[in-house]
Order: C-alpha cells, then structure tokens, then sequence
C-alpha cells in the first residue's frame, strides 16, 4: 500500500511541519511541505533553518518559493495526487482586508482542485470569525467574512467537517506571521475546516425512455424538473438506500399484525385513457400532474443502456399490453388524439390511483392488507417539505362494514405504535420521545397523519403531514364492504427516523450519501456537506393580462433552471402602473446546493436562464 501524501502550505517557520512529522511514521505518510519566501528570506530566521533541519532529518521533502495559488506549477503530473493539503491561518499580509483574502482563498482552492487526490481532503485553519459559517462562534456576518465555503466551491469543494484547531495538540508549533510580523495570531476560538471534492455541478440533460404500446414503440423525454429522479430504483432489491430500509421494516411491522399481500408496484408512466384514474387521488389532479409527449420512435433502437437497462425493458413489458392511448384534450379535428404521431402520458402523482385496479382484481381478499409500493411524482411549489418526486407507500384494507368502525381503530392503533417505534430508534436511550404522531381528522372524515418532530423543526412550528388515511366504499366489489387506504410518503418518514433535514438528499448520486447508513445500525445522518452557501437574486415581471399567472408553473420552472437548487421563493411585491394598469409581481429566489459545489456564478447564470424560461413558457416580461 503507497504511503499517503501530506501537502503543507504557506508554511512561515516550519514549525507545523516540524511537530506533525514528529507523530507521523515515515514509512505510511510522506510530508511535503512548502513555503512561499526564498531561501535568502528564510535564511535570517534561525527557528525556521532549525525545524528545516529536522523535517529533511525526518525523511520530509522541503520545497521553498512554492505559490500555494499554482501548486500544478510546482509539481510534475505524476507527483500530483496529495492525500491531505494543509493551510493554516492563510493571510496575504500587512492590513489586506476580506476581499483580498477571500481572493486568496479562492485561488488556493482552485489550485488544491488540480493536485489532490479524488478522495483526498483539504485542510483550512481560521481564526474565530473568518470562515463566516454558523460553526463559528460568534458568526460574522456573511459579507465581513471570508466566505470560506463559498470561495471552496470555485475549486469544486465543500466543507464536510469543521474541528475546534488547539495548537497544544501539535506541540512545538508556533503560527507567527500576523499581518507579517513575527506575532502570533489569535488562534483561541480557531477552527479548522476540511473539505473535500463534491461530485462535478453537470448541466444534467433530460434522458429518453422508450416504451412499446401494442405494435407502436415510443419514446418520452424525462420531464426537466425530474432529471435524475424517474427510473432510480432505489425500493428495489440491490438498493441499500435507507427509503428502501424504512419501507421493508414497515411491511414487516405490519406483517406480525395483518396477513400481509406484497404488490408488484406498476410503470410510474400512465397512458392518457388511464390518467382518468387521477379522479380517485384527491387533490388539483391535472395541474400538479406531470405530462410528457409520447412520440413515435422508428429508430429501431435497442432499449436505453444508461444506467436503467433493467428499468427500461419493464417499462416495455409493462405497456405490452395496454390498448392506444387518448389524451384527453381533442384535437383540431375534433375527434380524440391517437397515435398517429403525438400523444400524451401522465406520470402518476399518486398510487391510489392503482386502487381500482387492485380492489377489483380476483385476487383481491377483504381482511388482508395489500401493500404497493413506488416513486410518485407530481408538482408542487418549493418549501422545505415538499418535494417533486418521492416514494410511497399505500395500504389497503378491505373489511365488513359491520366491523369497519373496530378493524380502522385496530389499524390506526398499531400504525401509530409503528410509526413511533421507527421515530425513536435514532435518539439516545432514555431521551424523550423526538417526534410525536398524531391522527387529525378532517371534514369528510378522512384522517391526516401528522407528526410534530422537534429535530428537524427545531421551533416546532410546523407539523409534518406524512400521510393519509381515507375510508371509503365505493369501488368495492360488495356493497358490506368498507375500503382503507394508508398512504405514507416514505421519503419524509426516513428523513424523519434519521434526522435528514434536505430531502434533496435522498436522490444524492455522491456515494457518500450511503455509507452514513451501516446495516444492523441505526445513527443520525451526519451531512458531508455542511454549511453550503447561499445566493440570492431577485426576479420581477409584468404579466399578460389574457395569459394570467401560474405561480405552481413559475416554481416548476425555477427547479428545472436550477437542478432544484432554488430553496425558497419568496413573493415581495405587487406594483400596479398607474397609467397603463399593467401589474408586475417581484419575487427572492434563494439558491443553496446540498451536496454539491455551487458557485456564485453559476446560480447567476441559473437566474439568467430563469428570465429566458418564464418568457416563453408563462407569458410574462421581465423588467
């Protein structure tokens, strides 16, 4: 195994390098540290020709008039791939204010992007203050800061742990050097902040997915606002995603109480003549719907190899059947839209609407609990718990009315010793309960499964509603017969058990994201990505007054220009020209990654696109 690489940067005396070379064993980890004065200016400093002494000694490699901002300069490609870089308390000297050193910052972590490893880490002590991130304490505010993490995404990298920095736990070491002179910095209430690479911010492209309906074969594009979340497969048996850890101890939960009948879950993807099933799920239906074309394809092609072949032949299989589609809509003609070149699908925004379907099938037996589980999707403004796509999972019961009132109530009793169990495995033994469930009843009758979680709501001022429980007798193949239906969002659920606060999170490509979850063990989710920065841009348009506005359309739009970076829009304004009547709507976006490097510029240009998007599709113009 190669011994690991450590990188030491703007080093003034060498004494860091000095102390951290005496702990380390020569032949597991190699140190090259480096310095930006010249062997003249370093030859008047006895403390530093002494620890050089030691460190070449020690068997470390010594580079002097090394420039931290173009470390490629300094070093051959093949001698490039450092483990850990090291910056302690970087200044650019004399009085330089934050610009400068935010500048400096920014330069040095662009330069860190070209000689570290893939999963090396990056090392920055500040002073208290400095980094401008809630680990500080006080915190500055942002714009007296040095924006650490902010300028860290400029070389592609995010903050993934911040440590309290003691110099008494590297003895020997003396940080001098403040503002250029031999003083010492203050280093009480220091950190240090290790960052590390985040997965590349592509401009991700919609794939295409091709499906076979009878004789047609055909495709679709993936709708912009779900790039990367149709066909992941993450409730599916080589998942190791904690949705499908939480959905598999649910079902088992229910299985020591109920005869348990496990569905396969259908295509997410609806022809037009079964879209009418949307009338069962109880909400604006179409509007929130997504809707893709579905075109003819005569390419010929082999189904997709991206990734999702597996994905994209049960699509094909599933559709084997199913006779042309209608869209609902006519066409010029006046007669109903068929394939003849164009049509359209719906993805299904909930899977009650499979309960037709399921209840009227022969198979269907009253007394067991048939579960189906699936990803759902559909549109929704954005606000920390509502996401665009997530998994579900529908229960459904079948029983007597005779016994309708006395099997819901048995029902409802042990989802909630269910659901509490789950909400408490993360919290430390005899901590008080963390998150409360609740059944709220509505109007007609139906309940809402609320749960009132003070780790991810911290001033417990909002419920989470997770779910749903509907009675109902219609579709019912006998009229004694009552139907229940539980339907639970398992995404909010897990971020619930583990503490998540993004939901974002859940669709993660970072690798990263999975190792937090060990089988067998049960911890909060610890973030690799803390503290990411925030942009905000504001946004004001007049509208059309024969076209109006589509608020839940001008959200959408804002998660398809931003690959659902944008956080919260926030309405500011309505103005009102005087002489023409002509109304203009102002609106704040705020646009925050998760676990990704965002930089300034690119959510400016996300802004930019967002102004060209609304033009065209909701009819407005931007001022």
């Amino acid at each position: 195994m190669a011994p690991q690489r450590l990188l030491l940067v703007g080093e003034g005396n060498f004494s860091f390098a000095a102390a951290l070379s005496k702990t380390l064993d020569p032949s597991t980890v190699r140190v090259v540290a480096t310095c930006l004065q010249s062997p003249a200016a370093l030859a008047r400093d006895p403390v530093a020709a002494e620890n050089l002494q030691r460190l070449r000694e020690r068997g470390a490699e010594v580079r002097l008039g090394v420039d931290c901002t173009q470390l490629a300069d300094a070093f051959e490609l093949h001698d490039r791939e450092f483990d850990r870089i090291y910056f302690n308390f970087p200044h650019c000297g004399r009085k330089a204010g934050v610009a400068k050193n935010r500048e400096l910052l920014a330069k040095f972590f662009q330069s860190c992007a070209e000689v570290l490893a893939e999963a090396g880490e990056v090392h920055v002590a500040l002073c208290r203050g400095q980094g401008g991130t809630p680990a500080d304490k006080p915190m500055r505010e942002w714009h007296n800061s040095w924006q650490v993490t902010a300028m860290a995404a400029l070389g592609g990298l995010i903050l993934s742990d911040v440590r309290p920095f003691s110099c008494e736990a590297v003895p020997g070491y003396k940080c001098t050097g403040y503002r250029s002179q031999d003083k010492a910095f203050h280093v009480e209430g220091a950190l240090n902040h290790i960052f590390t690479r985040s997965l590349p911010f592509e401009c991700l492209q919609p794939r295409l997915f091709r499906i076979r309906l009878g004789d047609h074969r055909l495709s679709f594009p993936e709708p912009e606002a779900l790039v990367g979340k149709l066909n992941r497969g993450l409730l599916e048996a080589p998942s190791g995603h904690p949705v499908k850890t939480i959905n598999e101890e649910l079902i088992a939960l229910f299985s020591s109480a109920f005869p348990v009948k496990r569905l396969k879950c259908p295509t997410p993807l609806l022809p037009p003549e079964g879209a009418s099933a949307l009338t069962s799920w109880k909400g604006d239906n179409f509007s929130a719907a997504f809707w893709v074309n579905l075109l003819e394809d005569h390419s010929h092609a082999e189904p997709l190899t991206d990734g999702t072949t597996q994905h994209t032949e049960e699509l094909l299989l599933s559709f084997a059947e199913c006779s042309l589609p209608r869209h609902p809509e006519r066409d010029k003609e006046g007669t109903p839209g068929r394939i003849c070149g164009q049509a359209k699908g719906c993805l299904r925004p909930s899977l009650l609407v499979h309960v037709p379907a399921v209840i009227q099938a022969p198979d269907f037996l009253p007394g067991s609990l048939h579960i189906l589980s699936g990803p759902v999707f559909r549109k929704c403004l954005i606000l920390p718990f509502r996401m665009p796509a997530f998994h579900e999972t529908l229960l459904i019961l079948g029983l007597n009315q005779t016994q309708k009132d006395g099997s819901l109530q048995s029902l409802l009793d042990h989802l909630k010793c269910v659901l509490d169990g789950l909400l408490t495995q993360t919290l430390p033994q005899g901590s008080p309960l963390g998150s409360s469930v609740e059944f709220l009843l509505q109007p007609n009758e139906d309940y809402l499964i609320s749960v009132k979680s003070h780790h991810l709501t911290p001033d417990g001022a909002e419920n989470l509603i997770i779910g749903s429980v509907t009675t109902s007798a219609t579709s019912i193949r006998h009229k004694d017969q009552g139907l229940v239906l539980v339907s639970m969002n398992l995404d909010l659920l897990t971020m619930l058990v583990w503490s998540i606060s993004d939901w974002r999170m859940l669709w993660s490509f970072d690798n990263r994201f999975l190792k937090n979850f060990v089988p067998g063990e049960r911890e909060p989710f610890k973030s690799y990505s803390l503290y990411p920065p925030c942009y905000v841009h504001d946004i004001s348009f007049w509208l059309d007054e024969e076209q109006g506005f589509d608020e839940l359309e001008f959200h959408t739009v804002a998660r398809e220009v931003s690959q659902d970076t944008v956080i919260s829009i926030q309405f500011l304004s309505r103005f009102q020209h005087p002489d023409t009547e002509q109304v203009s709507l102002c609106y704040r976006l705020t646009y925050q990654a998760c676990d990704k490097a965002l930089t300034q510029q690119q959510a400016a240009s996300m802004q930019s696109q967002l102004r060209e998007k609304i033009q065209q599709r909701l009819h407005v113009t931007p001022r």
